[in-house]
């Protein structure tokens, strides 16, 4: 295992994604003033990225660039230099209208790169979506935070990334255990690494994602080798089997905790920003 003593650990905080309901768990935050309230807690507890949906008035997913627009001046006021990003995934609309928010400049965004398969349906990111997302990310200056669902998600953002598409070193997301898609396969994570160091280079940064039950195993694999860590009520409403998560900060305490197992200082927003390439904000 490398030696990670010593090595900051940026935490990532899922915050309310396009499933979950109230009805799951209702500590689910819906609306914008909910949002940033648990966003807030997450802060105080230790996670310095928010990534962020919004819902409608009807709870459902929606890319309103109204709505997040308040969620981001909501967590940039109660949350001062935590880093702002937005999702521009498919749940939530099609098309160009995914990326309907990037003029907002957030300070990153979410960019899948490739197609898999979710539990009941495609996860479609055609070719010209991407590089249209790409393009519009790179104007507005939001550095994307790379979902691989897939090993050849990681092989395409380095061909983005040598044809200028992506700027500086892109940061990717290993994201595991997604019904039908990569499963939470530990050989499989310990090669993502390798991948990433191999075309990215040893010191470059990557996170990882585990969906359900697998949040905490990902969580545990990723603090141990060196990554950031994700986590959050999006990704898994559950604390244990038997028990909903009080609250999005209550999960990032768990990750707090395998801080400290493995002698990992929890990253401030400041070094999140400089590990991340990102400008202090204005």
């Amino acid at each position: 295992m490398t030696d990670v003593k010593g090595k900051p650990c940026i935490i990532c905080v899922a915050i309310t994604g396009s499933v979950p309901t109230k009805e799951d768990n209702p500590a689910v935050p819906i609306s914008v003033a909910e949002q940033v309230e648990s966003t807030h807690e997450a802060f105080e507890a230790g996670a310095t990225i928010a990534h962020c949906h919004v819902r409608d008035d009807e709870g459902k997913p929606t890319s309103d660039p109204e709505r997040f627009a308040r969620l981001k001046e909501g967590i940039e006021a109660h949350c001062p230099g935590m880093i702002v990003q937005l999702s521009t995934g498919g749940r939530s609309g099609t098309g160009q209208a995914r990326g309907g928010m990037l003029p907002l400049r957030p300070d990153m965004a979410s960019l899948s790169v490739g197609s898999n398969n979710f539990p009941t349906r495609i996860y479609e990111n055609p070719p010209d979506l991407v590089d249209w997302l790409a393009a519009e990310m790179l104007k507005y200056g939001v550095k994307p935070e790379v979902e691989a669902f897939d090993l050849s998600h990681i092989l395409k953002a380095h061909e983005m990334q040598k044809k200028g598409q992506l700027a500086g070193t892109p940061y990717v997301q290993f994201v595991m255990g997604v019904k039908n898609a990569m499963p939470a396969d530990r050989d499989v994570f310990d090669y993502y690494i390798r991948t990433v160091e191999r075309l990215f280079g040893k010191d470059a940064p990557w996170c990882a994602a585990g969906i359900g039950a697998n949040q905490i195993v990902l969580n545990d694999w990723s603090v141990s080798s060196g990554g950031h860590a994700r986590t959050g009520l999006e990704d898994n409403v559950r604390i244990d089997r038997d028990t909903l998560a009080p609250s999005n900060a209550a999960l990032v305490r768990r990750v707090v905790d395998l801080c400290a197992k493995y002698e990992r200082p929890v990253a401030n927003w400041r070094q999140a920003r400089q590990i991340l390439g990102l400008a202090a904000p204005q």
